[in-house]
């Protein structure tokens, strides 16, 4: 039975955690580390500056108090004897399209994996009702995973409609699309006057063409998009070549 470890990065207590344990657990033997609170937007960042703490719970989950790529480090290496076979991120409480990777720790979560060696995929439902129809399609995907064949660095980011099973037409292979700037900051105050500032929502969508993860997910299909580790930009090398010849 393979062995497929689990994390997220909207804290371990996230129904959207809890819904995914329960789509896999009759497919495999699965382990949960997830931070200990909601981490969303954590991105890659690893904590170096202090020790962590791994605490096992009464469900059998085990939480940290780090990122999550913390726990997807500490899921893989060194805790436990056996290493997992894929590591699978989420369910996360919205949507991943597009510019969202960047900052988002639930892709974090299965980029550490990938790093690490494994193979990994993050999934997020589009909203925050029909977790079950986001664990239908995680159960769908592991039973098939042994058959996939990536290229090196690569995993998958998937992104499932906020709808009952009944009413998902099917999957779509996309490419990321992109979203324009985000707003500008809000500003409140708190008790004592002082000002503060909430981080606007992401910009909407401004490349939503028919083969992208935005557009997927519109018209009611999930999205897997392929994404990669190595953010090299190859066809920008020549630019870049050329320009430092201009500069000597």
């Amino acid at each position: 039975m393979r062995k497929i470890l689990l994390s997220n990065d909207d804290g371990v207590h996230a129904p959207g955690l809890k819904a995914l344990h329960d789509a896999l657990v009759g497919q495999a033997r699965i382990r949960v580390v997830a931070p200990d609170r909601d981490r969303s937007g954590a991105s890659n960042s690893l904590t170096l500056s202090r020790p962590l703490m791994l605490s096992a719970m009464d469900n059998g989950f085990y939480s940290v108090d780090g990122t999550p790529a913390d726990c997807v480090y500490l899921g893989v290496n060194g805790i436990w004897d056996e290493k997992p076979d894929i590591v699978i991120s989420g369910i996360n409480h919205g949507a991943n399209l597009g510019d969202d990777v960047l900052y988002s720790g639930t892709v974090a979560a299965a980029m550490e994996g990938r790093s690490l060696g494994m193979s990994a995929i993050a999934m997020s439902l589009c909203g925050k009702t029909h977790f079950e129809t986001a664990g239908r399609v995680a159960a769908s995907l592991v039973g098939a995973s042994e058959t996939l064949a990536l290229p090196p660095r690569s995993l998958l980011n998937v992104n499932v409609p906020d709808l009952p099973w009944s009413e998902i037409r099917g999957f779509r292979v996309t490419r990321q699309g992109h979203r324009g700037p985000a707003g500008a900051p809000i500003a409140v105050h708190d008790p004592r006057g002082r000002t503060r500032y909430w981080i606007a929502l992401a910009g909407e969508g401004i490349d939503d063409g028919d083969d992208t993860d935005f557009a997927a997910v519109a018209a009611g299909y999930v999205s897997i998009t392929p994404l990669m580790t190595d953010l090299t930009s190859h066809t920008a090398r020549h630019d870049v070549e050329q320009w430092l010849e201009a500069l000597t």
